[in-house]
């Protein structure tokens, strides 16, 4: 998991699954992509720690995604892949 600053790409490991955030996404796809056991009616397992590595490091994620935590890490990762919006 890693952040590359040429590509402008996110990585991360969310319910043993590794996902990609690039450029060009809005803060909800970032939402749906992370949180997509929720949209998808996959049963969260709490056993694993999902995480999403950015530069500044790595964050764990929410288990729910309406929370201010999650709002600050859809936030955060929005910023780093679109710092000029």
């Amino acid at each position: 998991m890693a952040a590359d600053v040429n590509s402008a790409r996110i990585t991360g490991k969310v319910q043993g699954r590794d996902i990609v955030l690039s450029a060009g996404l809005s803060k909800e796809e970032i939402r749906d992509t992370v949180w997509w056991w929720q949209d998808d009616g996959h049963e969260y397992d709490d056993s694993r720690t999902d995480v999403i590595a950015t530069l500044g490091g790595y964050y764990q994620v929410p288990r729910d995604s309406r929370t201010p935590e999650a709002d600050d890490l859809v936030d955060l990762v929005h910023t780093e892949l679109s710092p000029d919006d």
